[in-house]
């Protein structure tokens, strides 16, 4: 005799598992941001950043020791938390609106985009600056203006992709978002090589770098950051819906079209906010979403926060790699990003074909 499960008793099982994987998720983030605060050239005890967080949220003096952790060390793993989360959450919703399991922010031209957009919106306000010492980019530079004009060359690079590989299949898409890019980064850096002197300055940012994370930064990235999550999770539920096709989520009433556009500007938007400060960082949502899908199941609902979670770990965990594994000199956290998950995109390619 065949049995059939309930499907009460399945859509429970599917929601604690769902939420079981958020929790589980958001925790190992709180633990990976606590042991990242205190390693660094110069550790400190797990007694001193506890205190250094307590003293920074309730507005106490950091002093000393606590100063390296609130100034230093707080601000890099909060924008290494937020970029983690935006490319993590922005992964899974493109692979859910473009129903492929290889789409991610780096590979469909989405960085590439950001960059092109911050590079030539600074270079002809003239704020690249002129050392790399404090920033990349100038004083006179309006910060928060940033991530807009990342925005416009975000959304502009996967409108592009996705209007080549129209109707020419899932593989076509990547290929696409690989060789816009290519050409975007192209021309970012023939713009950088026109003032080489200031070549330098920027040269470690495009690779993806957290070395100069600083308030100020995450101050200019959240809102964008929040604003796009929102709008990813709102997006949970059509995001369902297209999984089934289009033409079954038409007849659901969707409108397919205006929803694939807002969910990819909501991406497009959650991805610029964060290159704009810490440069293309590849890979992270590529591999977050598919971590996460295996423990939290396909529901995008539990799928998009678990994502960013994930991301959020694992980009905080390879800016720790970075800023160790050559003490006491660095390396581009984007360069880590790559080497790590290079090999993952290989096997999942290899799998899907």
């Amino acid at each position: 005799m065949i049995q059939v499960g309930h499907p009460a008793s399945e859509a429970a099982g599917a929601f604690t598992r769902g939420w079981g994987a958020v929790i589980v998720a958001a925790a190992a983030l709180l633990l990976v941001a606590l042991i990242a605060s205190g390693v660094g050239a110069l550790s400190l005890p797990m007694s001193t950043t506890l205190t250094a967080a307590w003293h920074f949220v309730t507005g106490q003096a950091t002093p000393g020791l606590e100063g390296i952790a609130a100034n230093l060390r707080f601000p890099r793993v909060t924008l290494a938390a937020l970029t983690g989360a935006a490319l993590g959450a922005s992964g899974a919703a493109l692979q859910g609106v473009f129903r492929n399991p290889l789409a991610d922010p780096y590979l469909l031209g989405v960085a590439s985009g950001a960059v092109f957009g911050v590079t030539l919106t600074v270079t002809l306000s003239g704020g690249l600056a002129a050392a790399y010492a404090t920033s990349v980019f100038a004083p006179g530079v309006g910060l928060s203006l940033l991530p807009l004009s990342a925005f416009a060359g975000a959304l502009g690079a996967v409108l592009l992709a996705a209007w080549l590989a129209r109707g020419r299949g899932a593989g076509s898409l990547v290929l696409a978002g690989v060789i816009v890019g290519s050409i975007l980064t192209a021309l970012s850096t023939f713009i950088m090589l026109r003032d080489a002197d200031r070549l330098r300055a920027v040269f470690s940012w495009t690779l993806g770098n957290l070395t100069l994370a600083g308030w100020a930064d995450v101050r200019h990235a959240w809102p964008y950051v929040l604003v796009a999550l929102v709008g990813l999770m709102l997006a949970a539920r059509p995001l369902d819906a297209l999984q089934l096709g289009e033409d079954t989520a038409g007849t659901l009433g969707l409108n397919v079209a205006r929803a694939r556009l807002l969910i990819v500007a909501a991406a497009s938007l959650a991805t610029a906010a964060v290159v704009a400060f810490s440069g293309p960082i590849g890979f992270i949502g590529l591999v977050a979403p598919h971590a996460m899908r295996r423990l939290s199941g396909p529901r995008h609902v539990t799928l998009i926060p678990a994502s960013a979670l994930a991301g959020a770990c694992l980009l905080i965990l390879a800016d720790l790699v970075a800023r160790t594994i050559t003490r006491p000199g660095e390396l581009p956290v984007g360069l880590v990003t790559t080497l790590l998950g290079g090999p993952a995109f290989l096997w999942l390619a290899r799998r899907r074909s």
